[in-house]
């Protein structure tokens, strides 16, 4: 049997062949730290940013998240499945998320003009008008969480990823 390399596969020598194992553990060790550093920075900003958007404006983070998607599309408005997607929830999530956001005036249904089976969840202008005055208090407070993270030594190399993808050349940039 060889002795396998830092981060290289394990390969064991049966009837003269070399059989792949699986990852050797401290690969798999390095590959779960980096998760679990990962997920440490997300619910530190997490935390940060529904802290801050509850406090200023009663939203909470996940419904920012489907104001600003919104908020990004030509028109105003996307189909359910879409904002499923771009809000990483499930269907039946975001048609409760959207329900609960109706209830509030932020958002409608529409049918879409093109094809009469699909709807369109559009924001109202009480939402556009809520996410222009939360949009300041979300950066904000993003910032600031990230500027916290970095000076975690464990957290900084994230963040310094973040970083550079948000200040990409143009030529990288779509």
């Amino acid at each position: 049997m060889q002795a396998p390399h830092k981060g290289a596969s394990l390969v064991l020598q049966v009837n003269r062949q070399e059989v792949l194992v699986g990852i050797a553990d401290d690969a798999v060790e390095v590959r779960a730290h980096g998760w679990r550093t990962l997920a440490a920075l997300h619910g530190m900003l997490d935390a940060a940013l529904e802290k801050a958007l509850q406090a200023e404006h009663g939203l909470s983070v996940v419904e920012y998240t489907v104001l600003d998607a919104l908020g990004r599309q030509d028109g105003w408005h996307m189909r359910m499945q879409q904002l499923a997607r771009a809000t990483a929830l499930s269907g039946s999530a975001t048609t409760r998320l959207v329900s609960r956001l109706e209830d509030r005036e932020l958002l409608t249904r529409v049918l879409c003009k093109e094809d009469r089976r699909g709807i369109y969840t559009e924001l109202t202008d009480a939402g556009r008008a809520l996410l222009e005055q939360a949009r300041p208090t979300h950066d904000a407070a993003l910032e600031a969480a990230l500027a916290a993270a970095g000076r975690t030594p464990e957290l900084a190399p994230l963040v310094e990823a973040l970083h550079g993808l948000t200040h990409r050349p143009p030529a990288l940039q779509r």
